[in-house]
């Protein structure tokens, strides 16, 4: 299907969610404080659209979480 998420976008997403949520930001929030529009992370967490994070986007994340960038992808190759 055009524009879906692989296994490892997915896999990123839903522990940027899992962080989101953890933290207590709203999409929109995280997505004001990623510099981005407010629908941005909604789009990212909505499987079917294109919007996916990239390197830059998981930099940031980190920096947010106070965490490894690391930790935003899974212990072995999907």
């Amino acid at each position: 299907m055009i524009g879906e998420a692989t296994k490892i976008e997915k896999f990123v997403i839903a522990k940027v969610k899992e962080l989101r949520l953890e933290f207590g930001y709203t999409q929109s929030s995280l997505s004001q404080k990623l510099n981005m529009s407010d629908s941005f992370v909604g789009h990212v967490e909505t499987p079917k659209r294109r919007a996916k994070y990239n390197i830059n986007h998981i930099n940031a994340l980190a920096k947010l979480f106070k965490c490894s960038p690391k930790d935003f992808f899974p212990d072995k190759a999907m």
